[in-house]
């Protein structure tokens, strides 16, 4: 067998010392690319302990072979919610259908029902068959069905906590996870303190000699700065800050990841990512659907804590940050604090901050209802659906740049972007005439639905005239690469059994948000009502006003 890659041997004649059934053990873990060192930071135990195996055709520097979960289970709190049933049961097994599973992988089902082990497999079955990315496989789904199991209670139930430590030392024996758990809270946040603390009190938030435990908060990470401090003063009694994985969606997404690709690793854009060259930037996460059926969440909590909070305060701290000193946690969380550390507030909010409300109007050919007139919305609240501040960074990199946040439900359409909008040239050499139809050089990198990036210059039009006008280079992620980009979910299910918190959101993060956002919640609740916007527009006309005080415009996605 000849070398593919240098330092890899050319035969796998090596084998180590010990008995028959230690290699035969090892291999298979290695086969399905088990490495329990690497998944829990302790030596894999074994009959002896100096046996020692290193499988010869695998190598760090072999980017082929990916990261793969070791000894593992998941366990989901709020199991029969939409969030479980459309984006994490189906990104289960969308990893175990991509082989980034182990074998004994055992998925356990917490909620209010009244279902068996083979009820809860078959609505993880038709979960899967409606949402899942890629293709159904029998064998798949029958080697991830045996080790599902369904626990039925209620959040304060010691009998069912009773029974999920049960199940799981059932399911150590019989699927070997080692000990090793992830325990999911699909549960409105109310519900947090309540889970973490039955964890707690039947010993299942500590982990055996050798494995571990992690707990996987959603959103939102309490109301305002005082609840989000409580909440993680509670979840750190249970778990060490470090077993702790908040999740933000937006920070699985390909294109968000591919941010700190194109800055850091690239000449070309560094160089012009700052005050000199930068005039401002846009953050836009627009949504084209109302509430739905969350008026019991939505009502109360808006658009602003909803997503600027988290998602918009995030994507603005990876385009603002300085330069990492590596690709980890720490680093990162270092990086992204010292941003918003330095996040000013405009003195005046009510010149620098707009908050909407959606009216009836007709969107995408139908006739929809207004917020205050959606199934359980009070009809005089005051909570935003749309939301659209101005920001500063205070440091030297981004002195004097605004930063625009906006997010809103009943826009023009779907969209999520990063716009760094560039200063036009100090001087030009051509007629105006020449140069009308010339905007600003910007650079745009779209997180969805068309993952990508769009660069915009001027170039100048054919003919004999000389007449410049924008036009744009673009690049797709479905064009450039053969493989679809994974769901959001499925590198973050996978990073939190890995232990990876690259993409997590640290507590101290949560409360630097809040600490941003709080004034103006506080300035909103004593000024007045939302401003009106008609359904299928983008949004109310004091937040063009807003941007044209500046002498600015939002971009048309």
């Amino acid at each position: 067998m000849s070398e593919g890659i240098e330092g890899i041997p050319q035969t796998a004649e090596q084998e180590t010392k010990g008995t028959k059934e230690e290699k035969e053990a090892l291999a298979a873990q290695e086969a399905a690319g088990v490495e329990q060192s690497g998944a829990s930071g302790h030596a894999p135990r074994t009959a002896h302990a100096d046996t020692h195996f290193e499988n010869p055709l695998r190598d760090a520097r072999d980017r082929r072979l990916p990261k793969i979960a070791g000894p593992s289970g998941l366990v989901i709190f709020g199991v029969t919610g939409d969030l479980s049933r459309k984006k994490l049961m189906p990104a289960v097994y969308d990893l175990a259908n991509r082989g980034l599973l182990p074998p004994g992988f055992s998925l356990v089902g917490f909620a209010r029902r009244d279902w068996e082990d083979q009820d809860f497999a078959q609505v993880v079955h038709d979960a899967v068959r409606e949402h899942a990315r890629t293709p159904f496989r029998e064998e798949v789904w029958q080697q991830l069905a045996e080790g599902m199991r369904f626990i039925p209670g209620d959040f304060d139930d010691d009998t069912a906590f009773k029974q999920l430590r049960s199940a799981i030392e059932e399911l150590d024996a019989s699927r070997g996870t080692s000990g090793n758990y992830a325990f999911y809270l699909s549960v409105p946040p109310k519900f947090f303190p309540k889970v973490v603390q039955q964890l707690k009190k039947h010993k299942l938030a500590s982990a055996p000699e050798g494995s571990w435990r992690r707990a996987v908060i959603e959103k939102p990470f309490g109301h305002d700065l005082a609840s989000a401090e409580e909440l993680n003063r509670i979840v750190h009694d249970v778990f060490d800050p470090e077993q702790v994985f908040r999740i933000d969606h937006y920070l699985g997404k390909e294109t968000v990841q591919n941010l700190l690709a194109l800055r850091f690793a690239n000449q070309m854009f560094e160089p012009i990512w700052n005050r000199s060259y930068v005039d401002h930037v846009q953050i836009t996460m627009a949504e084209d659907i109302g509430i739905g059926g969350r008026a019991g969440y939505y009502d109360g909590i808006g658009a602003a804590r909803d997503v600027i909070q988290n998602h918009l305060l995030q994507l603005m701290a990876l385009t603002a940050m300085e330069e990492p000193a590596a690709f980890d946690a720490s680093s990162l969380l270092t990086e992204k604090l010292k941003v918003l550390k330095a996040v000013r507030l405009p003195q005046d909010l009510g010149s620098n901050t707009v908050r909407g409300q959606y009216e009836a109007a007709w969107q995408g050919g139908a006739q929809v209802r207004g917020y205050l007139e959606e199934d359980g919305i009070d009809p005089s609240s005051t909570t935003d659906t749309y939301a659209a501040i101005r920001l500063q960074v205070d440091n030297r990199r981004w002195a004097g740049v605004p930063f625009y946040l906006r997010t809103g439900k009943r826009l023009g359409r779907r969209v999520t972007e990063i716009a760094v909008v560039f200063q036009r040239a100090p001087h030009s050499p051509f007629d105006s005439t020449a140069t009308e139809e010339l905007g600003s050089n910007a650079i745009v990198i779209r997180v969805q639905p068309d993952e990508g990036m769009t660069v915009r210059f001027g170039s100048k039009v054919p003919g004999t005239s000389m007449e410049i006008r924008d036009v744009t280079m673009d690049f797709a992620y479905g064009e450039s690469f053969t493989e679809s980009s994974p769901e959001a979910y499925e590198r973050l299910i996978l990073d939190v059994l890995l232990g990876d918190a690259n993409l997590f959101p640290r507590h101290q993060e949560v409360e630097e948000s809040w600490k941003i956002l709080d004034p103006i919640e506080q300035y909103w609740a004593t000024h007045g009502r939302p401003a009106q916007y008609a359904s299928g527009s983008w949004g109310p006309e004091e937040a063009d006003e807003m941007l044209a005080r500046d002498g600015r415009s939002w971009r048309r996605p």
